[in-house]
C-alpha cells in the first residue's frame, strides 16, 4: 500500500470517527449507561432495537469469515455462515417465554433463580471469555486494512480504533452503543449496496459453481452453525442485554427482524468471496484481496465497512462487560452510586487485555489467532446452554446445570487445544469443519442427556 492510499484511509477513518463522536451522547444517566434508556426514562424505540441488534451482529470478523467461506466453498459457504443468524429467532422465542412467564429482568437473574449462584457465575465466566474474544478478533480485522499484520500502520490502527471506541462508550455505555448503532446500520447498508453494484456484473455473467467436494464442506459448516444456534446466542451479552430493554412483544418482533436483516447482509456480502474466486484470488482474506484488486475507491469503502461493523461490536462489547461485572455478577437490580465509575474501569481494562492475543504474532505464530476460532470454538464450549435455557420448564436444580454445562466446556476445550484426541469416527461430514461438527452433534446430545438425568433426579427428590 503506497503513501497516498494510507493517507486516504486515515482521512476517511477520521471522518467516520467524527460522525460517531457527533452521534454519541455526551452525558447519560446511570439507567441510560446500563439499560440504554432515554434521558426521560423511556425504553429504546422499536427501530433502534432492530438497528442495534442487527449491526451488532454484523461483526467485522463475521464479514471476513463469510467472504472467506464463500471463496473456499462457493455460495453455500456464505449461506452456511448466514445460518448463525437464525440465533435471533431461537433467542427471541426463548426470551419471550422467559419474560412473559416469569418475573426475571435479566438472563443472569433467571439462571440464578433456576440453577443457583454458582451456575450463574459459571455462565458469566463463559460470557466473559466471549467478550474477551470479541476485542482482538475485531481489532485485528480493522488493523489488517491499514497495513500488514505486525507493521506500524497495523498497530497504529488497532490502537486508535480501540481508544476511540473506549472513549465514547466510557461516556455513554449502552446508550452510546444504541445511538451510534443506528447510524452504523444505515451506513453499512449503503456500503453494501455500493459493493454489490461493483461486483455483481461479472458474477451474473459467470456464476462460479462449487464442486461437489466444496458443497459437502459448505453444508458441513452449515450443519455446525445450525447446531450452535441453540446455544450460541445465550452467551452473547450483546443479544441478551437487548432482550430485556423493551417490552417482550417488541423484543420478539425486533429480534426476528434483526435476524433477517443481518443474516441477509452477511449472505449478500459473502458474494465478495465468489468474486475473489472468479478473479483467481485463491490465498489470503477475500476482503483484502478484492479491495486491493478493485482499486482505492473500493479499498476505502471496505475499510469504512470494517470500521462500522467492528465499532458497533466493540462498543456493545464494552458496555456489556461493564454491566456484567458490576450488576450481573452480584445480581444487582438497583444501580449503586459508584456503579458507572466502576464499570468504566472494567471497560478500560478489557480494552487492554482484549488486544493481548494480537501479540502472538511475535511468539512463533506468524498469522496470529484465527478470527473464525472466536466463533466456532466459543460456540462449542457453551453447547450446554441449549438445554439449560430451552428446557428450563422441566424440574431444575443446580445439578441440571452442571450435568449440561461441563460436558460442553470440556469438549470445547479439547477441540480447541488437543483435537488429535478425538477418534476419526467423531467427524461428521467433510472438510476442515467435519470434526467440529461431529463434536457439536454428539456433544449437544450428551449435554441434553445430562440435563434430563438431572431433571429426573430433581423430580424424584421433590416427590
Amino acid at each position: 500500500m503506497n503513501a497516498e492510499h494510507t493517507i486516504a484511509l486515515w482521512l476517511l477513518a477520521l471522518v467516520y470517527m467524527g460522525i460517531i463522536w457527533w452521534k454519541a451522547p455526551k452525558q447519560v444517566s446511570a439507567s441510560g449507561f446500563f439499560k440504554g434508556k432515554h434521558a426521560d426514562g423511556k425504553d429504546p424505540s422499536f427501530g433502534l432495537l432492530i438497528a442495534s441488534a442487527a449491526i451488532s451482529w454484523i461483526f467485522a470478523k463475521s464479514i471476513v469469515n463469510a467472504a472467506d467461506l464463500s471463496q473456499a466453498f462457493g455460495f453455500w459457504g456464505g449461506v452456511g455462515y448466514g445460518v448463525y443468524y437464525l440465533s435471533f429467532v431461537v433467542a427471541g422465542i426463548a426470551f419471550y417465554l422467559i419474560r412473559t412467564r416469569t418475573a426475571y429482568t435479566s438472563l443472569p437473574a433467571f439462571l440464578r433463580g433456576k440453577y443457583g449462584l454458582v451456575g450463574m457465575r459459571l455462565f458469566l465466566l463463559a460470557v466473559g471469555i466471549r467478550l474477551y474474544n470479541e476485542i482482538w478478533s475485531n481489532t485485528k480485522v480493522v488493523g489488517s486494512f491499514f497495513g500488514p499484520e505486525g507493521g506500524s500502520q497495523y498497530w497504529l490502527a488497532v490502537l486508535v480504533f480501540t481508544v476511540f471506541t473506549v472513549i465514547y462508550t466510557w461516556r455513554g455505555g449502552l446508550r452510546s452503543s444504541l445511538l451510534t448503532d443506528a447510524f452504523q446500520m444505515v451506513f453499512a447498508g449503503l456500503l453494501l449496496a455500493i459493493t454489490l453494484f461493483v461486483i455483481s456484473p461479472p458474477l451474473i455473467r459467470e456464476w462460479p459453481p462449487a464442486t461437489p467436494d466444496m458443497t459437502g464442506s459448505a453444508l458441513t459448516f452449515a450443519l455446525l452453525a445450525f447446531l450452535q444456534i441453540f446455544s450460541y446466542p445465550f452467551h452473547d451479552p450483546v443479544m441478551t442485554d437487548r432482550a430485556f430493554i423493551t417490552s417482550p412483544r417488541t423484543m420478539l418482533k425486533g429480534f426476528i427482524a434483526a435476524g433477517l436483516l443481518s443474516g441477509a447482509f452477511i449472505v449478500l456480502f459473502s458474494l465478495v468471496g465468489l468474486y475473489a474466486r472468479l478473479q483467481g484470488e485463491g490465498s489470503g482474506p477475500a476482503v483484502l484481496s478484492v479491495s486491493a484488486a478493485l482499486g482505492l475507491p473500493m479499498l476505502l469503502i471496505f475499510n469504512v465497512m470494517m470500521l462500522t461493523s467492528a465499532g458497533s461490536t466493540l462498543d456493545s462489547t464494552f458496555s456489556s462487560a461493564g454491566k456484567l461485572s458490576i450488576l450481573d455478577w452480584k445480581s444487582r437490580q438497583a444501580i449503586a452510586p459508584n456503579s458507572v465509575r466502576r464499570a468504566r474501569g472494567v471497560i478500560v481494562a478489557l480494552a487492554i487485555l482484549g488486544n493481548l492475543p494480537l501479540l502472538t504474532i511475535y511468539m512463533g505464530d506468524q498469522i496470529g489467532p484465527a478470527v473464525i476460532a472466536a466463533t466456532t470454538i466459543s460456540g462449542t464450549m457453551v453447547m450446554g446452554l441449549a438445554p439449560i435455557i430451552l428446557l428450563s420448564f422441566l424440574p431444575t436444580s443446580a445439578l441440571n446445570f452442571h450435568l449440561a454445562f461441563w460436558p460442553g466446556l470440556i469438549l470445547g476445550g479439547l477441540l480447541a487445544f488437543t483435537p488429535s484426541l478425538f477418534p476419526a469416527w467423531a467427524a461428521v461430514g467433510s472438510g476442515k469443519y467435519a470434526l467440529a461438527t461431529g463434536v457439536n452433534l454428539y456433544g449437544l446430545g450428551l449435554c441434553t442427556f445430562g440435563f434430563f438425568m438431572g431433571s429426573l433426579y430433581t423430580y424424584a427428590q421433590g416427590r
